[in-house]
Parts: C-alpha cells; structure tokens; sequence
C-alpha cells in the first residue's frame, strides 16, 4: 500500500441558490472589482489515504465524495490532485 494525498474541490451547483457567494461577489463589485460577474463559494477537501496504486486512490475518494462529502444534489466535485505522500 502506498499513502496518497487527494485534493477535492466541492461548489455549488450551477444556477441554484448561493447566498455566500452572492455577498462575496457583491462586496467585490462594491471594493471596484467591476468585471466580477458570478462567484461560488466551497470547500476544499485534502485527504491522506492508503490505496493499492493512484487509480484505486482515486476511485475511493470518488465513492466518499458521492456517498458523504459532497451532496449530490446540490453540489458537484473535482478531484484537484492525486499524488503519493
């Protein structure tokens, strides 16, 4: 078994509802950023993990991500980065 650090961006579905990232965008606008148009706000999720090879690391944080760490209808998933530890 090799250790593996798995990198997993989480957002908000597109064109549903994200009051966090409305306000964020809004004081972007307000401190002179203009060409801001739409931001989604979250969650950057790192897990250290033992799997057989890159593959199998990969495949098991996608499991985790659809059954627990990101809701499946309201948010989607990346994995950012697989890489041994």
């Amino acid at each position: 078994m090799t250790r593996f650090v798995v990198s997993v961006h989480i957002v908000p579905r597109q064109g549903l509802l994200d009051p966090q990232g409305k306000a964020v965008a809004d004081s972007l606008r307000t401190l002179g950023f203009a060409g801001v148009r739409d931001v989604h706000v979250g969650r950057h999720v790192v897990l250290e993990l033992d799997a057989a090879d890159a593959a199998s690391a990969e495949r098991a944080v996608r499991e985790m991500c659809s059954h627990l760490l990101a809701n499946p209808v309201t948010e989607d998933f990346e994995l950012a980065g697989v890489r041994p530890a």
